[in-house]
């Protein structure tokens, strides 16, 4: 237990400090699009994914960077991943909202709120079939339970006693607006009952609680094969996004949750217990900058797609678009159906768009000529 206590503020260490970094260089521009940042969230990610086994499955939101890292994402390709370069875990394609780690069964983070549920009802589903033991843990935020897809994946879960942790992650606000102005019951564990889904709390400030409280939850699913929910009370020091003006809260509520800050708390705790020293804590923050540094090193070093790689990955049916087919069926080949085209890569149009992006051109028509 010694071991995966300094395992843990380790992991928690890391991820904060790569939160850090990421938001420093999102305000250099080298990160595209939104960032979403889970400074102050880092028990809630670290205490449920050690409470899992390699084989089960987490999927996340868009708040999903800590998430890759504690499934063992490296941290350069995470960073890399923000960057859109091609070494990142989605080869540049995801950026900040959709990392994706299939190796690691961490099935992703997903833009759309509440739009991972039905997806990891649909895993835990595949578990069931194939007669597996995994659990599929499913963390989303206090705004998705008021989603329809919240009401509807809990009842069917609960109806096909599917194997899945639902994890409400209620860091107090829905983007800009507090709990109990967006939810009628603001106790979250209780959200699930009448859909035959029972309900547990943990202290998501809090590591040992976190993990004691997911560990029992995901072994109850293993073997009973029923869904529960987890209300984990946790808060984000940060604002929503990179782009949030925080003008709906208080710098003296931020800084009263800032005085539970778990690196803070729970490395205190282990000096006290005899577990670690104050020097030894300041070498493992060191170690965990060094690590963030080098992530960012890795990728700026890293190369941006290649143009001809736009079509990489795209599946289409007709000619509409070029591509290749996303399924071959037996009517197909029974019916002479030409081969699938070779990858866009290799085609005429990707060539000409390569050409013309190096020149600086988008490759259209002026909009009047094209009419």
């Amino acid at each position: 237990m010694n071991e995966d206590a300094r395992e843990w503020l380790e992991t928690m260490t890391l991820i904060r400090r790569f939160e850090e970094r990421a938001g420093e260089m999102y305000a250099r521009a080298k990160v595209g699009g939104f960032l979403h940042l889970s400074i102050g969230e880092e028990a809630t990610i670290v205490g449920s994914a050690r409470a899992l086994r390699a084989s089960d499955y987490l999927i996340s939101t868009y708040r999903s960077h800590g998430h890759a890292i504690v499934r063992g994402t490296p941290p350069e390709n995470v960073m890399a991943e923000l960057f859109g370069k091609v070494d990142g875990c989605c080869r540049g394609r995801g950026g900040s909202m959709h990392m994706f780690d299939l190796a690691r069964r961490f099935m992703g983070g997903y833009g759309i709120v509440g739009g991972n549920l039905p997806i990891a009802a649909g895993i835990a589903l595949a578990s069931d079939y194939t007669g597996t033991d995994e659990v599929t843990l499913c963390t989303f935020g206090d705004g998705a339970s008021n989603q329809g897809t919240f009401g509807e994946t809990l009842n069917l879960a609960a109806l096909w006693r599917l194997p899945v942790v639902f994890m409400v992650t209620n860091n107090q606000f829905g983007m800009g607006t507090a709990l109990g102005r967006h939810s009628a019951v603001t106790d979250l564990q209780r959200k699930g009952e009448s859909l035959g889904v029972p309900g547990m709390r943990c202290d998501g400030m809090d590591v040992r609680d976190t993990h004691r409280v997911v560990a029992e939850a995901v072994e109850q699913v293993r073997e009973e094969r029923r869904p529960v929910l987890i209300e984990a009370i946790t808060y984000r020091f940060r604002g929503h996004s990179m782009a949030d003006p925080e003008q709906y809260r208080t710098k003296e509520e931020v800084a009263r949750w800032r005085e539970r800050d778990p690196l803070t708390v729970f490395g205190a705790l282990l000096i006290e217990e005899g577990l670690i020293t104050a020097a030894e804590l300041e070498r493992l923050d060191a170690a965990a900058l060094a690590r963030v540094d080098a992530a960012v090193e890795f990728a700026e070093a890293s190369p941006f797609p290649e143009p001809a790689a736009l079509y990489d990955d795209i599946y289409v049916l007709g000619s509409a678009s070029r591509g290749w087919y996303s399924v071959e069926t037996t009517e197909d080949r029974a019916e002479g159906a030409p081969p699938a085209p070779e990858p866009a890569a290799n085609d005429e149009i990707s060539r000409q768009l390569t050409s013309a992006l190096a020149a600086g051109e988008d490759g259209h028509e002026p909009a009047e000529q094209a009419r």
